[in-house]
């Protein structure tokens, strides 16, 4: 659920660089856009603006793997250029190449530690439990750029207590990054998964009313409220809720099958 990434203008300072092959993807698998990019760099090889769209182009399109040859075609022109590192870190994890990512982030800290590149790795770290992520936190947030970095510093910090079950910690710590950006919704839905993990469900579904005031058509809240509702045995209210849900967002697969379980399906 990560939100920041505004702060840093990466530029990527590449001269020289080769055009590569793609590790084994097929170019006429790809739109004729992105093939003609390729042709493009073949003619241009030292051009950085258009190896960095022809990521970009990948990227969106999913194509990692070719994505990630073409940082690495970079990297073996530049080995310690920031930008490159950190692209290829966002790329492995768009990629859920979760430990690599990481590599790739620490890699890019040590080369400049920005604050985006340093939110990136704790992002990363938080989830696996490693108390690193609270340290890049503090050394982000002693930078002083800001209640925007301060909620997202929180939010982190807020991760991580609630993956090693210091539950006190996790509640204080999303309250800041909420009282600093009260429209960060991925706070208010941590802070309702663990009120309805321990049970607590009165208190998950009041800060889902809340969530659902920010952000009204948020398909996962509306989910979530039905969810709470259905453990409650409020199921025409649950019902409601799921509909919603799928009225929000028709590819969201657990509302259908919710409203299969209870008998309200299509």
């Amino acid at each position: 659920m990560k939100r920041f990434g505004c702060f840093l203008t990466v530029v990527l300072l590449l001269t020289g660089c080769k055009s590569s092959s793609d590790k084994g993807a097929k170019a006429s698998d790809l739109p004729e856009s992105v093939q003609v990019l390729y042709k493009d760099i073949a003619r241009y090889p030292d051009s950085m603006a258009l190896r960095v769209w022809l990521v970009d182009q990948l990227d969106s399109l999913g194509a990692y793997a070719p994505a990630i040859a073409q940082t690495d075609s970079m990297l073996q022109r530049d080995s310690t250029n920031f930008g490159i590192w950190f692209r290829r870190a966002q790329l492995l994890e768009h990629a859920r190449d979760t430990a690599a990512a990481i590599a790739a982030y620490t890699g890019a800290v040590k080369l400049y530690p920005s604050p985006d590149a340093q939110l990136s790795l704790a992002s990363l770290l938080a989830e696996q439990k490693q108390f690193r992520a609270v340290e890049l936190c503090d050394a982000v947030e002693s930078l002083r750029l800001g209640r925007e970095y301060l909620a997202h510093c929180s939010f982190i910090k807020g991760v991580y207590y609630a993956r090693t079950g210091d539950l006190v910690k996790a509640f204080a710590s999303f309250d800041r990054c909420i009282g600093n950006n009260y429209q960060y919704i991925e706070a208010y839905m941590e802070k309702a998964f663990l009120y309805y993990d321990t049970e607590q469900l009165p208190k998950a579904l009041s800060v889902l009313e809340q969530a659902q005031e920010v952000r009204p058509t948020d398909p996962d809240v509306a989910y979530w409220l039905g969810k709470c509702q259905e453990k409650q045995g409020n199921r025409e209210q649950a019902i409601m809720h799921y509909s919603r849900a799928r009225t929000l967002d028709p590819q969201l697969k657990e509302a259908e099958s919710a409203l299969e379980r209870l008998g309200a399906g299509r």
